[in-house]
C-alpha cells in the first residue's frame, strides 16, 4: 500500500518532468544512470556563476563567497553520509576518476604479493582501478563472486579469501544491475577482522537509502551526486585516521591540508554549490514529512518516506514483469524481501534482445537503458552476452505508480509484438 508520500509537491520541484516532445509525455526511468535534478539544484549552480564566480585563495568578495561555496559543498556532504568532519570529504570529476585516483595513492602503501579482494558484483568503476593497479604493482588479485539465490555477496564468501596478505577489499553498497543490496557493514567487520581496508562504491545506494559511514565502519566510501538528484560529480568520503597517512599525487606547491590534498586543480565550485542544493532537497523533503531536527536528521526521514514509497512502485513493477513467459528478472523478486534492494530492475526474454525493446520503448518515450551498463562481472557470472546485456528499469522518488503502470504496459506489446514478427 502507497504511503502517504507528497508525490505531487516533489514533482513540482522537477521542471523535466513537465517537459514533453510534440505533446507526448516523458517517463524518465533511466535513473540509475542519472537523476533529474530540482530547480533549486540548477538555480544554485547558476547563482553561483553569476555571483560567486572567482577561484579561491584570495581576499576579494567574489573569492571569499567562492570559498564558502565550496565548504558548505563538504559539510553538506558530512551531514548526507554521516561523517565526523567535513575534512573527510573528497569531492571530484567523478567516482570513476576518483577511484582512480586512490587507488594510485593506496597502491604507494602496497608491495608485489599483496592481495586485493573484489566482487563479481561491482560496477566496472570500483573493479578497473584495482585491476590496473594489481598489474603495475604485481598485486594478487581474488574474486568474490555473488550469490545467485541471494543476489548479495555472502559473508561466508568473503571469510574464505581473506587472508593475511589481504590489504583491500573493494565492495559496492548496492548493484547498478540487479538492484540488490550488500550487508556492508557485516561484510566490512569481516575484512576489518583480517586487517583489509574497505572501500565502498555506494553509487546506486546513495539515491534510495540513508548512509551512516561511521556504524558502516569501512575506511572509504563513493558516491555520484548525479544518481542523487545533484550535479555531474562525485563525493568521496574517507576516513580521516586513514587518509590523514596517506600521500597522494598532487602538485608540489599545492595544500597539504584535507581535504584539499586529494582535490587536484581548481574544484568545480558552481557545482558544489549545486550539490549543497541537492543535499537541502532532502532534507527540506524530511521537514515538509514532519522532522524538524538537524539537517542529518531531516535527510534521514527523507529517506524514510522515500523508501516507503519506492517499495511498493519496485514491487509493482516486478510483479508486472513476473507475468510475463520467458522474461527473467535478474534479481530479487521476493516480496518479503523488498527491502533488500533499491528500486532497480533488469531483465531479459528469451529470444528477443534487450536493445529491441528498448528501442521501442525509448521511441515510445519511456526512457530507460539496454546493455552491460558497466556491470562488466554480473553479465559474465549469469552468463549473459555482454554485447547485449539486459532491460534494466530504474525507479526514482519522483516516479508514479501511474508511471510504473504504463511502462509494463508499454513492455507486454512491445515482446508481443516483437515475437509476432519472429513468428
Amino acid at each position: 500500500m502507497m504511503v502517504d508520500f507528497p508525490i505531487e509537491a516533489v514533482r513540482g520541484k522537477f521542471p523535466a518532468l513537465s517537459l514533453n516532445d510534440k505533446g507526448r509525455r516523458r517517463i524518465y526511468l533511466d535513473n540509475p544512470a542519472g537523476t533529474q535534478v530540482p530547480q533549486a539544484v540548477a538555480d544554485a549552480v547558476s547563482r553561483c556563476l553569476l555571483t560567486t564566480n572567482a577561484n579561491l585563495g584570495g581576499y576579494f568578495e567574489t573569492t571569499i563567497a567562492a570559498q564558502a561555496v565550496v565548504d558548505e559543498a563538504h559539510q553538506a556532504m558530512a551531514d548526507f553520509l554521516g561523517a565526523a568532519s567535513p575534512e573527510e570529504i573528497i569531492i571530484g570529476a567523478n567516482m570513476t576518476t576518483l577511484t582512480y585516483h586512490m587507488s594510485r595513492t593506496l597502491g604507494r602503501t602496497m608491495k608485489p604479493g599483496d592481495e586485493i579482494i573484489l566482487t563479481r558484483m561491482d560496477h566496472e568503476g570500483n573493479v578497473s582501478p584495482w585491476l590496473q593497479l594489481a598489474e603495475d604493482l604485481g598485486l594478487v588479485v581474488r574474486w568474490l563472486p555473488f550469490d545467485e539465490k541471494s543476489w548479495q555477496v555472502e559473508e561466508a564468501a568473503l571469510a574464505r579469501l581473506l587472508s593475511q596478505k589481504t590489504r583491500l577489499v573493494a565492495l559496492n553498497y548496492a548493484s547498478n544491475l540487479t538492484g540488490s543490496i550488500n550487508r556492508v557493514r557485516s561484510l566490512t567487520a569481516i575484512a576489518k577482522q583480517a586487517g583489509a581496508l574497505v572501500y565502498v562504491d555506494a553509487v546506486q545506494f546513495a539515491p534510495h537509502g540513508l548512509i551512516d559511514v561511521q556504524d558502516l565502519g569501512c575506511d572509504f566510501l563513493i558516491c555520484s551526486a548525479y544518481k542523487f538528484f545533484g550535479p555531474h560529480m562525485g563525493i568521496l568520503w574517507g576516513r580521516r585516521d586513514v587518509i590523514d597517512d596517506l600521500k597522494p599525487y598532487k602538485c608540489r606547491c599545492s595544500s597539504n591540508g584535507l581535504p584539499e590534498r586529494f582535490e587536484l586543480g581548481t574544484p568545480q565550485i558552481e557545482l558544489m554549490a549545486g550539490l549543497t542544493a541537492a543535499v537541502d532537497y532532502f532534507a527540506e523533503l524530511g521537514a515538509a514529512a514532519g522532522e524538524r531536527g538537524s539537517r542529518r536528521q531531516k535527510i534521514a526521514n527523507a529517506f524514510a518516506v522515500s523508501i516507503a514509497y519506492e517499495n511498493p512502485l519496485a514491487q509493482q513493477l516486478i510483479n508486472g514483469l513476473s507475468d510475463i513467459s520467458g522474461l527473467s528478472i535478474h534479481g530479487i523478486t521476493d516480496p518479503k524481501r523488498v527491502s533488500d534492494r533499491v528500486p532497480t530492475v533488469s531483465f531479459t526474454v528469451d529470444g528477443i534482445v534487450p536493445e529491441t525493446i528498448v528501442r521501442q520503448m525509448n521511441a515510445e518515450n519511456i526512457f530507460l537503458w539496454s546493455g552491460h551498463n558497466y556491470a562488466w562481472e554480473i553479465v559474465h557470472q549469469l552468463g549473459i552476452p555482454a554485447e547485449q546485456g539486459v532491460v534494466r528499469i530504474g525507479i526514482a522518488h519522483y516516479n508514479t505508480a501511474a508511471e510504473i503502470g504504463e511502462t509494463l504496459e508499454s513492455v507486454h506489446r512491445v515482446i508481443a509484438m516483437l515475437r509476432q514478427q519472429r513468428s
